[in-house]
């Protein structure tokens, strides 16, 4: 029988494995030298723990499931969205890739880095390392298709034309839209959340240096809210307007909802994407300087609702359900009918999962101007019934149109979640 340490054997360290951030820990006390064994292989601690049995089970969101997490997970204070462009030519590579993605990205969301260490100094680390130290921070990484990746220019480039779904085609144009290239498309897309910034860019970079080879970033946007340190009670976030942004959402505890509303279902289409989501992004930027300038009423009835409370125009609070036959004295609707509210709110039969973000990249070359803004994202079933028709609606008819400009446009199926051993997308592939 080999001989055991018994410091060890009654030590912390014995009963379980390490994360990045105890792993460095130990290594800058006694060295990395301190977890070896005296054989100096397989006495070598696993650094893969699941952090979810650690002191600090509330930083792990569980990267496998049935659905993919950071859809209807609650937002976290920071996002990273890329879009990215498939090089590869052939199907197995683009296996590959999703195969690399899931590891790596099952590995980031416990905290832990995409690799291990390497003895050898002469050869570029596995993971960049700027989240070493780090939590997980609430991580989750989601994983999206676009059209492009089934068809381009009438091709169809990995033989997946066949499994497209019907609901997953680029968007319409809409009345108003300004869309650049630079801000729209992509065969596939990565959302990253995290409650660190440094941790969500973290993640993204290291999956777009795994796809070195295999897909190149076409374009990518990080985003911001309240943090909670900021508002511990976490209540409805602000926009850039000042106003509250996602009052009115679907309960994502109600799973009858959530089937209704959010997740494909079986029959909607092709069977692999059951359990999926549809993703639309949609970058507008604000004109916030001529928005400082426009009087409170005003931005009031921009919105449907008042600045300070959220409440709907006529009401008191902001969950209130809003009055829109309540007229004033000189007969005129309370809630304006091209207020945002009540053109997005239609009869009522439309509903969409909000999940935005407000940005805000420097300065706009152009005018001299802030470029900054919302970078709305929004899941659904069906598009085609959900946010196309309220999309339509409010570029005839909303207000808010003086102030904004949609810059950039995408939509991608959200992949259905996996198992330990699986992949995401092997429900495609197979």
């Amino acid at each position: 029988m080999a001989k055991t340490n018994p410091q060890l054997e009654n030590s912390p360290i014995s009963s379980r494995t390490f994360t990045r951030r105890e792993m460095l820990k130990t290594a800058g006390v006694g060295g990395i030298g301190v977890l070896i064994g005296a054989s100096g292989f397989g006495g070598l601690l696993s650094i893969t723990e699941n952090k979810a049995s650690s002191s600090k089970p509330d930083n792990i969101i569980p990267f496998y499931g049935k659905h993919q997490s950071g859809i209807t997970t609650k937002p976290q204070d920071h996002i990273y969205f890329a879009a990215l462009d498939v090089t590869a030519t052939d199907k197995t590579a683009l296996i590959q890739l999703f195969k690399d993605w899931t590891k790596a990205a099952a590995l980031m969301t416990e905290g832990k880095p995409v690799g291990e260490l390497s003895s050898n100094g002469l050869l570029p680390p596995k993971d960049t390392g700027e989240a070493a130290g780090l939590s997980p921070s609430q991580l989750t990484i989601t994983f999206g298709v676009g059209p492009s990746l089934f068809v381009k220019d009438g091709v169809d480039r990995f033989g997946l034309l066949g499994k497209q779904p019907k609901e997953l085609v680029d968007l319409p144009k809409f009345p108003l839209d300004a869309l650049e290239e630079e801000w729209s498309g992509g065969d596939l897309c990565i959302q990253a959340c995290a409650d660190d910034p440094q941790v969500v860019f973290h993640a993204v970079r290291n999956l777009i240096r795994i796809a070195r080879g295999k897909a190149i970033l076409r374009w990518a946007q990080p985003g911001f809210q309240r943090t909670k340190q900021a508002d511990p009670k976490e209540k409805t976030p602000r926009n850039l307007f000042g106003f509250k942004d996602g009052t009115v959402n679907p309960d994502v505890n109600n799973e009858k909802v959530m089937n209704e509303q959010v997740w494909i279902q079986p029959g909607d289409g092709p069977n692999w994407l059951a359990g999926g989501s549809y993703l639309v992004v949609r970058r507008i930027q604000m004109f916030i300087e001529v928005w400082d300038r426009t009087h409170l009423k005003e931005q009031e009835n921009t919105f449907g609702r008042y600045r300070d409370s959220g409440a709907p125009l006529g009401k008191n609070n902001e969950f209130d359900l809003p009055d829109f036959t309540q007229k004033d004295k000189n007969d005129e609707y309370v809630i304006p009918v091209d207020s945002h509210m009540r053109v997005a709110h239609g009869d009522g039969t439309q509903q969409i999962l909000r999940r935005g973000y407000s940005y805000s990249n420097g300065m706009d070359g152009k005018t001299g101007n802030f470029d900054a803004g919302l970078l709305f994202i929004c899941f659904q079933r069906k598009p085609s019934k959900q946010f196309i028709p309220i999309q339509q609606r409010l570029a005839k008819m909303d207000k808010l149109n003086e102030y904004i400009s949609h810059r950039g446009s995408a939509i991608f199926a959200c992949l259905p979640g996996t198992k330990p051993g699986g992949f995401i997308g092997e429900t495609l592939f197979t």
